[in-house]
């Protein structure tokens, strides 16, 4: 079974950075493409960066594009979410995401869907505020 387990998160000021790391296990990581996604209290749960499962292709949400970094080690099963300039409408809690790929998936597809995600973790908050 496949477990997901996010770390990193925290509190910081306005204009400062994290790094989120997500570490996989329960199965083969290359088979996986992943995301992170963030859910503020009373509110749905949005997409915020993914990418491929060979690593090689992101995609972001508009809010973060520019500021935000997804990054897939594949010998580690790890990915990470690096979150500069952070502001505080970046508060929320963020979740590490694995969709299962098919024969089929092309190696540059990104899945920016919630609801094609297969795998969760836990979640881990992070809070922007001076």
């Amino acid at each position: 079974q496949v477990q997901l387990v996010e770390s990193g998160g925290g509190s910081v000021q306005p204009g400062g950075s994290l790094r989120l790391s997500c570490e996989f296990s329960g199965g083969t990581f290359l088979n996986y493409g992943m995301g992170w996604f963030r859910q503020s209290p009373g509110k749905e749960r949005v997409f915020v960066a993914a990418i491929s499962w060979r690593g090689g292709d992101a995609e972001y949400a508009d809010s973060v594009n520019g500021r935000f970094t997804i990054a897939k080690d594949n010998s580690g099963n790890m990915v990470y979410l690096q979150m500069n300039a952070l502001k505080p409408d970046d508060t929320a809690v963020y979740y590490c995401a694995a969709d299962s790929t098919k024969h089929y998936t092309p190696s540059n597809y990104v899945e920016t869907r919630v609801n094609e995600y297969d795998y969760w973790g836990q979640g881990t908050p992070v809070t922007v505020s001076s």
